[in-house]
């Protein structure tokens, strides 16, 4: 049974039930972090995880850091020129897929034995579900193991939200962002399903690789929280890389193609060419027509189609589909307003955003409830509606973001310490936030669709990254830098920097903006030179 040492405790047989001061459920980052600081306080801890290859939490395992790995030796093999041909591009992936994970294979070991290796807790390898308030049991392999403890922290975070969509969950080439990113080999073409901002991020990766990409957003706006010039920015520069978007699209079915990629039923609205019949039942390559990508995305974009490229393999295959004869011998077409397409590629990532993890946790037997997301319902200092039970996390519905589950527990901490005033969630400022691209895209605040629906006086303060000194040195002069700041008193509002070095350049604006400092601190600070963060020099003049 994978139970660590420390306590003495090796099967069930010899001890059923561990009774402890703190029950975390969930290696992740708020968890662990609490773990560490609840035995150092010499409290008993139990920490429940569901799998080995979990430990230390998403971020470490299948999350940020595995894909932070992947996406530096994309950009590498991009710079090299080792994206060119179909041996470069193997070799190059084959190397970053084992260099990925390395790091995550020491990382997760590192911060198992960070726990394991305490006096005071005790890591059980087994998915858990509550049998009362108070009570636990633990699935291990050797049998179960019964844990109660007086306090109890839901850590499980956020699993890939898997759309109804027929044959999504048993066509074999369909991933979610874990199992892609840990390929043996690389599709040479790759599909991806929802245009959120994880899906860019493998756009972008991929396509650094030499994968052709294509991507399908359900409706006609691109980033519609974004503003309209920063995503078209973001777009452009996506397509410069030669990612492939598809809008209005909507994947009707999912099947093995007959090559041994996936076949795509896809029906694309505002388009004037196609047939009503899924693809699903026709014969995988035929059909009236063929074209790349390429002419269905302008025809998604101008409800018109355009006639097949030269090349239909440089991106996920589409074919027009014929209906059945109707009772009088003539073909059925569908309304203009929609054409349906088969699409063949040979792999599929599912990016259609994550859902609270709580499967299984059978949460009524403690008296914890949800809200109406699915998310285990928290006040303020992240208590759920069960006395001595908190949830940290993405699992309490808040921002999926690993600083955010840090920050979580310092709420919880700020309780259990006995201060006397606890820090809230209500007190957290200003979460930025990075998407790791090309060039990446990082902000914090409002941006100007929000500021203007907000009803503040405003104005918008805009630098292209084209105009700093370092982006010129760097050879990567892309992009644009955009603040903006309340009118009368000066008060940063919100920033979004689509630059190099954008994730280290925000937490300047957010420092300045947690501590009320006017535009005017980041325009006079002094910064060294040549960097991206004197740019805000510039940017706020």
């Amino acid at each position: 049974m994978s139970i660590s040492t420390p306590n003495a405790i090796s099967t069930p047989s010899t001890s059923p039930t561990i009774t402890a001061d703190a029950l975390i459920i969930g290696f992740g980052k708020g968890g662990k972090t609490l773990a560490a600081k609840l035995s150092a306080a010499g409290r008993k801890v139990v920490i429940a995880e569901a799998s080995a290859n979990m430990y230390g939490g998403t971020c470490i395992n299948i999350g940020c850091l595995p894909s932070k790995s992947l996406i530096l030796s994309a950009e590498q093999a991009r710079r090299d020129g080792a994206n060119s041909t179909p041996e470069t591009r193997e070799a190059a992936f084959e190397a970053a897929i084992k260099e990925k994970r390395r790091v995550t294979s020491m990382l997760r070991d590192k911060n198992y034995h960070k726990l394991a290796d305490q006096d005071n807790i005790t890591v059980i390898t087994g998915r858990a579900h509550f049998t009362g308030p108070h009570s636990v049991e633990i699935a291990t392999a050797e049998g179960p193991v019964a844990v109660t403890a007086s306090k109890i922290f839901i850590n499980t975070g956020a699993t890939p939200r898997i759309p109804d969509i027929p044959g999504i969950s048993t066509t074999p080439g369909v991933y979610t962002s874990t199992g892609l990113m840990d390929l043996d080999d690389m599709p040479q073409r790759l599909v991806i399903i929802g245009s959120g901002f994880i899906g860019l991020e493998f756009a972008s990766m991929f396509a650094d690789f030499g994968t052709a990409v294509t991507v399908l957003q359900h409706n006609a706006e691109f980033l519609p929280r974004e503003d309209a010039d920063v995503a078209a920015a973001i777009r452009a520069q996506l397509e410069a890389q030669g990612v492939k978007f598809l809008f209005n699209a909507d994947t009707k079915a999912i099947a093995p193609a007959a090559d041994g990629g996936v076949r795509l039923s896809v029906a694309v609205k505002g388009m004037t060419r196609g047939a009503s019949q899924a693809c699903d039942s026709t014969p995988a390559g035929t059909g009236n027509a063929h074209t790349d990508i390429t002419g269905a995305a302008d025809a998604a974009d101008t409800a018109t189609t355009t006639s097949p490229t030269s090349n239909p393999t440089d991106h996920a295959t589409m074919s027009h589909v014929q209906t059945k004869p109707s009772d009088d011998g003539e073909p059925r077409f569908a309304e203009p307003a929609e054409a349906r397409f088969c699409l063949t590629t040979d792999a599929v990532l599912v990016a259609t955003g994550r859902t609270p993890n709580v499967e299984g946790l059978h949460l009524e037997a403690a008296g914890v409830e949800l809200t109406e997301r699915g998310a285990v319902k928290v006040d303020e200092l992240l208590r759920t509606t069960a006395a001595d039970i908190w949830a940290l996390g993405d699992v309490n519905g808040g921002p999926q973001h690993t600083y955010i589950s840090l920050d979580d527990y310092r709420v919880v901490w700020s309780q259990l310490n006995g201060s006397d005033h606890p820090y809230t969630v209500k007190d957290r400022k200003h979460v930025p936030s990075s998407t790791f691209l090309a060039t990446p895209y990082s902000r914090v605040g409002l941006n100007e669709r929000e500021a203007k629906a907000a009803g503040l006086d405003y104005v918008v303060k805009r630098l292209p990254v084209a105009a700093v000194p370092k982006a010129q040195v760097m050879r990567r002069p892309d992009g644009l830098m955009k603040a903006i700041v309340e009118r009368n008193t000066g008060r940063i509002l919100g920033a979004m920097l689509l630059s190099a070095e954008s994730h280290e350049v925000i937490n300047i604006v957010k420092l300045a903006m947690d501590l009320d400092a006017p535009a005017s601190t980041l325009r006079d600070m002094v910064f060294t030179h040549p960097t991206i963060a004197e740019a805000l020099n510039d940017l706020l003049a």
